[in-house]
């Protein structure tokens, strides 16, 4: 008997002799491998249909593909340990990624190990992996339908009108309208916003300022007094030279008021010719080249030409004039010629002030020595501008907190250490004796910037306290360089103190109830300067009509009512009869003390007016002469790089029109457009009824 291989199981024998036997068989075995066939190719179907299950290769070899015949061999067992889940299979099946701490395993590696790297790994795995497939599992969530969200109806006119107002405020020029990243910004909270273009931003500002400067003339149509006007100049980023023309008085209640004329642009070869032209013309524009008293500009000469060919023009007509240069901007000079030779040190102590600024732990390091030390509390930031102010400040840190500076300096060696910022024990004694040295200029520049009027007569009182202390310091001073730096300062006095010392600015102090003539400075205060003044009062302001505030009426009561009872008439002429006589007013006024330098100056004139109805009127004329034609606050702190850097940007076509709407608007005058006034407050209440009405 031969013998008989293995067979697989669904193997028909051939070697029964009925051949009705095998036919039968052959189709049962035809049967049974299609019904194999069928099932294996449903559960394939199954399988692909399902979400997130990879197909698994079984890695036939080569000999079990080649055999495979008419007679199946046994499919190999897949995997199906509980461990598995917790893995991922990678792309190409050969390696096993852990979902916790993605450490792969090669596709061959027991589940055995699979679960202790389970339990050695991650304790509690089969709770953290049940979270673990739900968060995995890619789901497409079903989005219900969003209602549309319309965006709130605005009138985008009234959102220009905003961005104007603010662009106006912060100087900007047009153009920056058309900035892309402006555009989005608002696109972005309402797709339909749309900004004005340049062009239309451009005209709508020129309107708005022919607007504004008709009611700044229709304004000084109104002042029936005598005005005073400033002139301070600059050149633009686009080098064009620019004069800037302020006008000042005393109004009938005794409050004083200033309002910006113009920004001009001088032509070349901006001389003082092309200055006085450009100056008459904007004064008879506003139809006030009858009225001016004074000007006070910065002193320089092409500006002291300009005065001379207006004054020569104003005494052709029989009209008085006078002009004195800014004693701000002279005290500014004299401040710097003096802080010239140590500058280097300060430039030192300003390195190591700005680093305070930019690093708190820096500055949170000082504020604790400066406890330690006993030096004083420091309010951050410094003031490091290049101004007077910050300057000073400079000086001051050294003075009150040397040893915090030092030691601030060694803990944060790495930051100073390789920059040589500490100060040399010389360089500390010229500190120490500079800063008493200036002290007293700091405090004058401080009363100056906070004093509310800063009349000529007070002005020459703090100027003649400067020249005082430069003149001791170089005839009694032990240390040669100090000397040397009030030589410097010294220069620059001379040439204010010739141009200010006058009959006018004689008369503008004695009128001053703080000076009168007992702090007048000793080169003006004269007999002959006393005399000319009495004839000066007697011959321009003897004969003056009387405003009605003298006798106690408001000038709107007497317009009001139109009508002057006959008693009124009567007291009037009375008074008159029994009044005394200009040169007794003066004497009158002069004999009485003056009053302390805190007083309110125009308070009192306001009190005293009906006790000296002629001299009241001369001190509305005199006392409203600045004795500084900028602010000394915008010269002497930090703000002077802020307007600076206005002035300097600004384009030709925005400067004049932004300059002049914003001085406008910060002096009360209200923003108009073709004479109809922009209500900025119902432009914001429009734009919030209107996301409150999407809303509801």
């Amino acid at each position: 008997m031969q013998a008989r291989g293995r067979r697989p199981a669904l193997a028909i024998s051939l070697d029964q002799g009925d051949v009705g036997w095998r036919e039968r068989n052959l189709m049962e075995w035809n049967n049974t491998f299609k019904g194999m066939k069928e099932m294996e190719t449903k559960g394939m179907m199954d399988i692909t249909i399902l979400p997130n299950v990879e197909p698994l290769d079984v890695g036939l070899s080569s000999s079990e593909k080649g055999s495979m015949g008419p007679s199946v061999k046994q499919r190999k067992k897949s995997m199906t340990s509980v461990y598995l889940k917790f893995f991922e299979t990678a792309p190409d099946g050969k390696s096993r990624r852990c979902i916790f701490c993605k450490q792969s395993y090669s596709i061959a590696t027991a589940t055995g190990n699979l679960g202790r790297h389970l339990s050695h790994r991650h304790p509690g795995y089969d709770r953290e992996g049940d979270n673990s497939q739900q968060t995995t599992q890619n789901v497409t969530p079903i989005k219900k339908p969003q209602p549309q969200v319309k965006p709130p109806t605005l009138d985008f006119d009234n959102l220009n009108w905003l961005l104007l107002k603010w662009f106006i405020g912060a100087s900007l020029p047009s153009p920056v309208f058309e900035d892309e990243m402006l555009q989005n910004s608002f696109k972005f909270l309402n797709p339909s916003a749309k900004l004005w273009p340049k062009e239309k931003v451009h005209a709508v500002t020129i309107e708005i300022f022919r607007s504004m400067q008709e009611d700044v003339k229709e304004l000084l149509e109104h002042v029936n007094s005598k005005v005073s006007i400033t002139l301070d100049f600059w050149t633009s980023c686009e080098q064009l030279f620019y004069m800037c023309i302020k006008c000042h008085w005393i109004d009938e209640n005794w409050f004083l008021q200033k309002v910006l004329l113009d920004v001009v642009h001088v032509p070349y070869p901006c001389t003082g010719q092309e200055i006085y032209h450009a100056l008459i013309k904007t004064l008879q524009r506003f139809n006030i080249d009858k009225k001016i008293l004074s000007c006070t500009n910065d002193g320089s000469p092409h500006a002291i030409h300009a005065c001379h060919a207006l004054k020569e023009d104003l005494d052709a007509r029989k009209l008085p004039f006078y002009y004195i240069p800014c004693a701000a901007r002279a005290l500014n000079l004299i401040i710097e010629d003096g802080l010239r030779t140590p500058k280097p040190i300060i430039s030192k102590i300003r390195e190591f002030s700005l680093e305070l600024n930019s690093a708190p732990e820096i500055s949170q390091d000082f504020k604790q020595l400066t406890a330690i030390y006993q030096e004083g509390s420091w309010k951050f930031p410094l003031d490091t501008s290049a101004s007077w102010n910050g300057d000073y400040t400079m000086l001051d840190i050294v003075r009150k907190a040397p040893n915090s500076m030092d030691s601030t300096m060694k803990k944060h060696e790495e930051t100073f250490g390789t920059r040589n910022l500490l100060l040399t024990s010389t360089e500390k004694s010229v500190v120490n004796i500079l800063h008493s040295y200036l002290e007293p200029f700091h405090k004058i520049t401080t009363n100056l910037s906070t004093c509310k009027v800063p009349t000529v007569g007070l002005v020459l009182f703090f100027m003649d306290h400067v020249f005082e202390m430069i003149s001791t310091c170089r005839d009694s001073s032990c240390h040669e360089w100090l000397k040397s730096v009030a030589d410097d300062m010294a220069k620059s006095t001379r040439s204010f103190s010739t141009q200010i010392y006058s009959l006018f600015t004689f008369l503008a102090s004695v009128l001053d109830p703080r000076i009168k003539k007992e702090l007048i400075p000793e080169n003006l205060n004269t007999e002959k300067n006393l005399e000319d003044a009495r004839s000066h009062f007697t011959v321009m302001y003897a004969s003056v009509q009387f405003p009605a505030t003298a006798n106690g009426f408001g000038a709107q009561e007497a317009e009001e009512t139109n009508v002057v009872s006959f008693a009124e008439e009567i007291a009037r002429k009375r008074r008159r009869g029994n009044s005394i006589t200009a040169s007794d007013e003066l004497s009158q006024y002069l004999s009485e003390p003056p009053l302390a330098i805190a007083a309110d100056v125009l308070g009192w004139w306001r009190a005293n007016s009906a006790r000296y109805p002629r001299l009241s009127v001369m001190a509305r004329d005199y006392l409203a002469v600045p004795g500084t034609a900028i602010e000394p606050d915008e010269l002497f702190s930090s703000k002077t790089g802020e307007v600076c850097k206005q002035k300097f940007c600004l384009p030709y076509s925005s400067m004049q029109a932004m300059l002049c709407i914003n001085s406008w608007m910060k002096s009360g005058f209200k923003l108009k457009y073709r004479s109809a006034e922009i209500d900025f407050v119902k432009l914001v209440e429009s734009g919030a009824s209107a996301t409150n009405e999407v809303r509801s």
